[in-house]
């Protein structure tokens, strides 16, 4: 879905290393200070064998082509149809290059699965680091503190979540399970993973206006003065307190300067020096702006891959302890002790009308709807979390039979005889039956009213028992 408010999604499916829209890639990436980061693929289940990461099938990359308009597109990089070798170098020079800040939500797994994908393809070893990074989740934890004024538990938020209190849009994740291995992609999955990627920068743009305008970022900065610009390699380093983006911007137009320099003799071999420049880095980006390294400086993580993290862990089965004899024999007198054995307090031999009245306790709750649905007279608990003797004594003031599943109640029976009862089923419906079938017997009403209400009820439990429902 689209943020509100804003252009449609410039979205590029990226498919061939020969086509138009990867070229628009690699320059996206030389023009990108900020990238959003996400990954699918196709969950494993039920495995018997081997455990395995599953195979990454899509890589987006959100990329921020102009912090100031906001300008940014979105690639979405078929893994099963590029081939990966082609675009190893491309995004491992991506992940490391610092003038470049990677975005992404809890991407460690998915840096996982993606170096697994490639180590599969011959490229080892696959991705190790992602640095500079920010994770949302650091943003939105940041957030939350600067505008509380206190730092909050760290409870798990779903990107679902941090979207709707940062953006205030709802981000569906219905397709976050579909098949994307399957070939072609659906439009809606285009829009859904694009989607993913793409609100991780504005979630951020979001926060670095809040830095900004609180004077987070401002504060003690160094400005960046033309007169600097002009100073030389000698002056620059003899100067502590000038920030180290002249250093980097003197490094880019050297960079060029030595390139051009070298390329201009024709027929002569290419330095060492030259070498060394260009593997250190293939692609030429610009650096970061004033305001982001100052919050990189601040805030910036990088996510690092031990050896241990690029191995499957199996997954540990829950093996079922036996229960001893004891628990065995102590479950069946339990079993034992909650069979209907005497009068309820309605029986008329009591003095009661002989129709039936229930306490269904909060294990049973939802039984109480389907006994009143059927005409019977069924309360909850007054509190919401009453004690042991408060059921006790609401049963017995208002004369009524306690359902409930809790097999600890049972031990109360000497206190109300005959006004405990525990439902072995599970389902609704079938606790219904359960019910109507213990005290059916008992069901005797005198009134006319209360013999068509019995009739009725008898009617729809034997249709419930006749559809099996």
């Amino acid at each position: 879905m689209d943020l509100p408010h804003e252009k449609p999604l410039k979205i590029h499916l990226v498919n061939s290393t020969e086509s138009p829209e990867f070229t628009h890639l690699t320059q996206s990436l030389t023009r990108s200070s900020i990238i959003g980061l996400d990954a699918e693929w196709k969950p494993i289940r039920g495995q018997n064998h081997q455990p395995t990461f599953p195979t990454v099938s899509l890589l987006q990359l959100a990329c921020q082509l102009d912090h100031d308009s906001d300008e940014s597109e979105t690639f979405l990089l078929d893994m099963h149809s590029v081939p990966l070798p082609s675009i190893w170098e491309l995004l491992r020079e991506t992940f490391v290059s610092p003038d470049i800040l990677k975005l992404g939500f809890k991407f460690k797994q998915d840096l996982v699965y993606l170096s697994s994908t490639f180590c599969l393809q011959g490229c080892d070893p696959g991705f190790d680091k992602v640095e500079p990074y920010l994770d949302i989740t650091t943003i939105y934890y940041q957030m939350q503190h600067k505008q509380q004024g206190r730092k909050g538990p760290k409870e798990t938020k779903s990107l679902a979540t941090i979207c709707k209190e940062v953006l205030g849009i709802s981000l569906s994740k219905e397709l976050q399970c579909s098949d994307w291995s399957h070939r072609p992609l659906t439009e809606e999955q285009k829009l859904y993973a694009a989607t993913d990627a793409h609100c991780l920068l504005k979630i951020f743009n979001v926060f670095q206006d809040t830095v900004v305008k609180k004077g987070n970022s401002s504060n003690n900065m160094v400005e960046l003065r033309s007169s600097g610009v002009n100073l030389g390699l000698k002056e620059i380093l003899e100067k502590h307190d000038i920030d180290d983006k002249i250093i980097r911007i003197k490094s880019f137009e050297a960079s060029h300067m030595f390139q051009a320099t070298v390329s201009s003799e024709n027929g002569q071999r290419i330095s060492k020096v030259e070498v060394l420049v260009s593997r250190s880095s293939s692609r030429n980006t610009m650096p970061m702006g004033e305001s982001l390294l100052k919050i990189v400086r601040k805030y910036g993580e990088k996510i690092l891959l031990r050896e241990s993290d690029r191995k499957p862990k199996a997954a540990r089965k829950k093996v079922k302890k036996r229960p001893s004899l004891v628990a065995v024999t102590r479950e069946k007198q339990m079993d034992n002790t909650g069979d209907w054995q005497g009068p309820p307090p309605w029986d008329l031999s009591l003095g009661g009308d002989g129709c039936p009245k229930f306490l269904c306790d909060v294990m049973v709750e939802g039984l109480a709807k389907h006994l009143r649905c059927v005409g019977v007279d069924a309360a909850i608990p007054s509190s919401r979390k009453p004690e042991s003797r408060e059921l006790l004594d609401q049963a017995y003031s208002e004369q009524r039979v306690l359902l409930t599943r809790d097999a600890k109640l049972l031990r109360h029976q000497y206190l109300i005889k005959n006004q405990i009862y525990r439902v072995k089923n599970l389902l609704k419906n079938e606790q219904l039956l359960e019910v109507h079938g213990t005290f059916k017997h008992t069901w005797v009403c005198n009134s006319s009213e209360k013999q068509i209400s019995f009739a009725f009820t008898t009617t729809i439990l034997s249709w419930l028992n006749l559809k099996n429902i």
